[in-house]
């Protein structure tokens, strides 16, 4: 029982920290918009790199961005919120209830794995040369919480060692 007490709690952690990149995101606007945009306008990487093409000047599109990435954090933590509920609900049940009421939480973690890997570390640190930047530069944190939903994920999907019922 310990093992799932354990599950569930990091799952509602990882909803926890993306509500509160949510409301942080919604309450204070401007700030990351500002990383975005910057992100997005490349205008802090190396001088004279060949890859400003790539560049997007547009207040639109930042935006654009910017929303897609709050829902996109707005659905980790509504999914993973609801899997740590399912998970806490059946977690009385047989092996086999508590395994299938994971499925939510999964799913998740899943979508924050791409969120930084895809968003953050791909788009924002490749495509846009986000790690050339000494200001704009979120790549370690993207790499820390990449890091720290996909431990949760694999300790979630490991079994807990009960027999069916």
């Amino acid at each position: 029982m310990m093992t799932r007490l354990a599950k569930i709690s990091l799952v509602f952690a990882v909803a926890l920290y993306h509500a509160l990149v949510v409301l942080g995101n919604l309450t204070d606007y401007d700030s990351n918009y500002q990383f975005v945009r910057h992100v997005l306008m490349m205008d802090s990487t190396f001088p004279g790199n060949r890859e400003m093409w790539r560049a997007i000047n547009s207040p639109a599109v930042h935006t654009l961005f910017y929303l897609v990435i709050i829902a996109w954090e707005c659905a980790v933590a509504v999914v993973c919120g609801w899997g740590a509920l399912r998970m806490l609900k059946a977690s009385h049940s047989n092996g086999n209830g508590f395994r299938e009421s994971k499925n939510m939480a999964i799913l998740g973690l899943t979508l924050s794995l791409l969120l930084w890997f895809v968003a953050f570390l791909t788009t924002g640190g490749e495509w846009f040369l986000m790690w050339q930047s000494k200001v704009w530069n979120g790549q370690e944190e993207a790499f820390r919480m990449f890091a720290i939903v996909g431990i949760v994920l694999i300790f979630l999907v490991q079994p807990e060692g009960e027999l069916s019922a």
